[in-house]
This record gives C-alpha cells, sequence and structure tokens, in this order.
C-alpha cells in the first residue's frame, strides 16, 4: 500500500491548514492535477503570521486554542532573501515594510500575495475547523482512504472522504511549559510567550522570564522599557552568556541574567537554583512549543511521544499509512518556506505516482536509523525533528526526493551572517549589518535592490564562513 499511488490524478487531497506549508503544499498538489481541498479554522489564510491581538484569556498558560503566538512589535528574525519560495521572491514592495527584516505584517502580505497568484483561494475553505481525521473503508483496490469531520463557523458537521491527508498545521500554537514546583500554588501572573502581546500591562513590575533562547530575549528587551526589573533565567547562565546577552546585560540595569528556577513560592517568591530568589509579580515561559494532532484517529500508527511524532519516514510520511497521510513543516530551526515547498514537491510527486516510496519496512527502519543516530549523537528525544539549520542536510533532501535545486551559495552566507549577527547583537542585527561581496553579487544578480555599502566589520567578528558555522550552537538560535 505504501508505493501505491494508482490514478491519483483523479482522486481528492485534503490539506489541513493555510499557513505557509498548507499553501505551497496545495499548490505542488495541483501543479501534479490533484484535486486539493483546503481546510482552514482561520477567518483567513497566513497560518502563525495571522496576527491576532487577543490572547488565550481564560488560559493565560495558552491552552485555549488561540493560533498565533505572534506579539504586536515582532519582526523576522530572517532575512526576507531567504524567507521565500524558490520561484517567488519575498520583494518588498512600494508601501509595505522594505527592510530585510520587517515586521509581521509585511510577510503575512507576502502570503496573501502568493495565494493570489497561483489561484489558491478557490481550494481554501476559511473558518473550517478539523475535529476528526480518521480512516475510511478502503477502496476495492485495498488503497487507503479518509473521513474528515470539520465544522464551518459552529454550524453541524460535515463528513467527506479524501483519498489523502496533507497534514499542515505548524508546531507553534500548543504551548511546553516546564515542570517547576509550585507552578500550580503560585497565585500571580503566569503566562507562556504564546499569549504575550504587549508589554504595557507589565508597567512597574518585576517580571521573570523562563527561557533564555531568540525570543526570551526579545521579550525581555521590550518588557525592560516598561517593567520595574525583568529578570531572564537559563538552564546555564554559562552558555547563556553570549556575547549578544553581555551587550544586553551592559546596557540596562534593570536586565538580569538569573539560573534556572528552582520552584515558585505562594508569597510571590521566585527561587532560583543558587539559593537567590525576586519576588515579582509575573512569571512568563517562552519554553517552546509541542506538537499536536488532537483531530488525528491512527490507532496508535502516529504519535506524539515526547515532542517526538512518529514513526515519520523523513518527517513527512508515516510507513504503514503512507502516502495516503503525510506531514508538512514538522521539522524546526531550519529555513520553513523552502523546506516545506521540498516536502510538498515530494509529497505531490508520490501522489501523483511520478515516486515511488520504499516499502513500509526500509521505511520503519530508515526511521529507526534515524532516531538511533540522533541519540547517539546525544541529543534528546523532544530535537528529534530539529535539523539546526544543516543547510547541507537540506539540499541534499530535496536533490534525492525530488529533484530540488540547491540553495544558492549567497544565500547560504547571508544566513550565516545574520546569524553571527544575531549572536553579537540581538538589538541591532537586523538594521546594521554588512554584506559581503557574494552577497551584494547574489542579490544584484537575483533582482534585489542594492543593500548597504559594505563597511567594516567590528574586530571580534569573523568573516570566514567555516568560523560562522562552528559558531552557530543550536540550542540559542531559532528561526521564524
Amino acid at each position: 500500500m505504501s508505493s501505491s499511488s494508482s490514478d491519483w490524478s483523479s482522486k481528492k487531497v485534503c490539506v489541513i491548514g493555510a499557513g505557509m506549508a498548507g499553501l505551497v503544499a496545495a499548490r505542488e498538489l495541483r501543479r501534479e492535477g490533484l484535486d486539493v481541498t483546503v481546510l482552514e479554522q482561520s477567518a483567513g489564510v497566513g497560518g502563525q503570521w495571522l496576527y491576532d491581538a487577543a490572547t488565550d484569556g481564560g488560559d493565560p498558560l495558552g491552552m485555549a486554542g488561540v493560533h498565533s503566538s505572534l506579539y504586536a512589535s515582532l519582526r523576522l528574525n530572517s532575512p526576507r532573501e531567504v524567507v521565500s519560495f524558490s520561484d517567488f521572491p519575498f520583494h518588498p514592495i512600494g508601501g509595505g515594510d522594505v527592510r530585510r527584516y520587517p515586521v509581521h505584517g509585511e510577510l503575512l502580505r507576502f502570503i496573501r500575495e502568493f495565494c493570489d497568484v497561483f489561484g489558491l483561494m478557490d481550494a481554501i475553505r476559511l473558518d473550517t475547523t478539523v475535529v476528526r481525521v480518521a480512516v475510511a473503508p478502503p477502496r476495492r483496490d485495498g488503497s487507503l482512504r479518509w473521513t474528515v469531520r470539520s465544522k464551518h463557523n459552529g454550524d453541524a458537521e460535515t463528513e467527506e472522504v479524501f483519498d489523502a491527508v496533507v497534514v499542515a498545521t505548524g508546531h507553534y500554537s500548543q504551548p511546553r511549559l516546564p515542570s517547576i514546583d509550585g507552578m500550580d500554588k503560585w497565585r500571580r501572573r503566569q503566562l507562556h510567550s504564546h499569549s504575550y502581546r504587549v508589554p504595557d500591562s507589565f508597567a512597574g513590575e518585576v517580571v521573570v522570564i523562563v527561557g533564555c533562547n531568540v525570543s526570551g530575549k526579545e521579550v525581555a528587551l521590550e518588557l525592560r522599557r516598561v517593567a520595574k526589573e525583568v529578570h531572564l533565567s537559563a538552564k546555564s547562565t554559562t552558555e547563556a552568556l553570549t556575547p549578544s546577552m553581555s551587550k544586553m546585560l551592559a546596557r540596562y540595569d534593570n536586565l538580569h541574567l538569573r539560573p534556572l528556577v528552582e520552584h515558585l513560592c505562594e508569597d510571590g517568591r521566585v527561587v532560583f537554583d543558587d539559593g537567590s530568589f525576586v519576588i515579582a509579580d509575573a512569571v512568563i515561559y517562552c519554553t517552546g512549543y509541542n506538537y499536536s494532532f488532537p483531530f488525528l484517529e491512527t490507532e496508535g500508527k502516529v504519535t506524539v511521544d515526547d515532542n517526538r511524532v512518529g514513526p515519520l519516514y523523513e518527517h513527512v510520511f508515516p510507513p504503514s499509512l503512507a502516502p495516503s497521510l503525510s506531514f508538512v513543516g514538522i521539522p524546526a530551526k531550519l529555513i520553513l518556506p523552502r523546506f516545506a515547498e521540498v516536502q510538498s514537491r515530494w509529497v505531490a510527486q508520490v501522489l501523483s505516482g511520478r515516486r515511488t516510496l520504499p516499502s513500509p519496512e526500509e521505511m520503519l527502519r530508515a526511521v529507526e536509523e534515524y532516531n538511533r543516530a540522533k541519540e547517539a549523537a546525544g541529543l534528546p528525544k523532544w530535537q528529534t525533528h530539529h535539523l539546526f539549520l544543516d543547510l547541507e542536510y537540506c539540499d541534499e533532501y530535496g536533490e534525492r526526493h525530488c529533484g530540488f535545486p540547491r540553495m544558492e551559495q549567497w544565500k547560504k552566507e547571508l544566513i550565516w551572517s545574520s546569524i553571527s549577527d544575531m549572536r553579537d547583537d540581538i538589538e541591532t542585527y537586523r538594521d546594521d549589518y554588512h554584506d559581503s561581496d557574494v552577497i551584494r553579487d547574489g542579490r544584484r544578480l537575483h533582482g534585489w535592490p542594492p543593500s548597504p555599502p559594505l563597511a567594516p566589520r567590528p574586530q571580534e567578528k569573523d568573516d570566514d564562513d567555516d568560523r560562522r558555522r562552528k559558531a552557530f550552537s543550536p540550542s540559542k538560535f531559532s528561526l521564524r
């Protein structure tokens, strides 16, 4: 059943989610001649990038169902030159935010334009929540089909049968919370960064931020303008004390780096594992997200175990249910638009019959080998799908599975330069960058407007690409 794709051109495919992954999946499936329906729970396309000023009001720890995790002032932390699809660049337009790292609304504009240019809206049903996806009675040839139950704007539920389902629901909506003694008894404000939007309500307060990756630092920098004190809690203060963090602490007297939170006390104390404490008004958890597919019923054939979705062959196909069930956009710590396009093209070519999959047994063995290799490298299970911006792996993945072209060298250098700049100074890297000749020539050849003149880098920065890659620490960087 795994590699059976007979007469797929006449078959119906359901894509769940109309964010970047779902939209590019719909486009690639249509290009292969498949009949596509996209179900989207929100009132518009964009997924995570459809900003919602509302938060999980009654559930500030973020479990109440608001999809978007964007806060109002957020800017991209990846250059717009690489946040694009292979044939649809994220060029600036007049009247918009033309900066290399624009505000989130500019990316939503780009997503909507992508949807319009490729005529995808007629395939999308907005305000439609998927309630249940389960195996339906098979076709006469024994191949799998899927029953999809959905609800439109609170109306009665409807059921449809599809020949394949592509899950593209993202993974930045279900907060991942730490287990800290006293969390359940602490009566002051607690929230996950998923529910953070604006800093105003924290004016004059003492705030503890748990988590010291990109989002934790950026929320801290915004809050320090209005809060009395902001304390950033890290698993390891030694590892957290990057050049960027050192600059933050030197600039602002009300920013403090703290060790791991040991427990919370009912009287408002937040006690750290070195015995020190602060009396806080609020705790914000910038601790990441969990994969969650509450609508999916597979009788245990696809599970989420400590954030490992599996088994998934190459992060896409569950061996025993392939190719009729697939996932696009599962991997993290990478350039999502491009990799989602690669995965979508592969799925589309498999479903159209242009490519075949290995047997279920071979796919399962490959998954087990991949997981063993991760574990042997010392990576915890919850990082199974983290690719740590391995651009060579991404290139080989695309070439192997769907003949996707490799990323241009100038874009790779731009990514490494961006990471280096962020690690040096998270406050200034978006607006104070210095492109190499390779980047400037690449941008010019591909129709991008001129970048600022090349200026000497500070002495502590190194332009050697290999040095930049070695300086990249996966635990401290995540791409939006």
